[in-house]
């Protein structure tokens, strides 16, 4: 999976680069928390907690990017960071309520991670921004034996045309210098070295059950 040329441009990966806050994106489903300054949650207006024993309820970032939110209708909200989308419902809802205060969470970003090992592949949920790629990894059950530490491929973007980036964890240095900061829908995939045992064995094990065959039928004949 997911082979490059030898002189394919990766993007080099520097600690720190890439952390940023994240960017709402078509397809992303968002819950909504309301309060009042003072800390009273005001749910029957936005339903941002249904009542209990129910699920709280979420809104979808449609593909032009609007989103259907109570009193106000459809707003535009993608491709806007998380902080900056926040002080601007709070700013729009002012009209209505003294003071509102707003928490947005988007609760459906994953990323996914492939080992070339087994051919496993796994969906990690992302819940916390700034989810490096070892944590990632270690959800997703952690590197095996075979594993490329030094060769890990981290895909991003419109995967007609991703960019993608190689990480080393195969040393301290590496690690050090690797705290690439996931993105959601990011396809993390680990490549293995060769198992020559394993083929090897695959290889042989058709004459070894012929050889074993004769063996056999000719000590029943003697």
């Amino acid at each position: 999976m997911f082979k490059t040329p030898k002189d394919y441009p990766y993007v080099v990966d520097t600690t720190g680069t890439y952390k940023s806050e994240y960017i709402i994106s078509p397809g992303d489903r968002i819950e909504m928390h309301f309060f009042t300054i003072d800390g009273f949650k005001l749910v029957d207006v936005t339903n941002s907690v249904a009542s209990a024993g129910t699920e709280a309820i979420n809104y979808l970032v449609e593909k032009d990017s609007l989103v259907k939110l109570p009193i106000l209708g459809s707003v535009l909200l993608g491709g806007k960071p998380i902080q900056l989308a926040e002080k601007e419902l709070e700013k729009v809802y002012s009209k209505y309520y003294i003071n509102p205060f707003i928490q947005l969470k988007i609760i459906n970003r994953h990323a996914y991670v492939f080992f070339a090992d087994g051919g496993k592949g796994t969906t990690v949920n992302i819940v916390n921004d700034n989810t490096s790629i070892i944590e990632v990894i270690a959800l997703a059950g952690g590197l095996t034996d075979n594993s490329k530490a030094w060769r890990i491929k981290v895909l991003r973007g419109d995967l007609r045309n991703p960019t993608v980036r190689i990480i080393d964890m195969s040393t301290l240095e590496g690690v050090m210098a690797s705290d690439l900061t996931v993105r959601s829908n990011d396809i993390i995939y680990i490549e293995a070295t060769p198992n020559y045992k394993i083929k090897v064995l695959a290889q042989l094990t058709p004459f070894i059950s012929i050889i074993t065959s004769v063996l056999l039928i000719m000590n029943f004949v003697k």
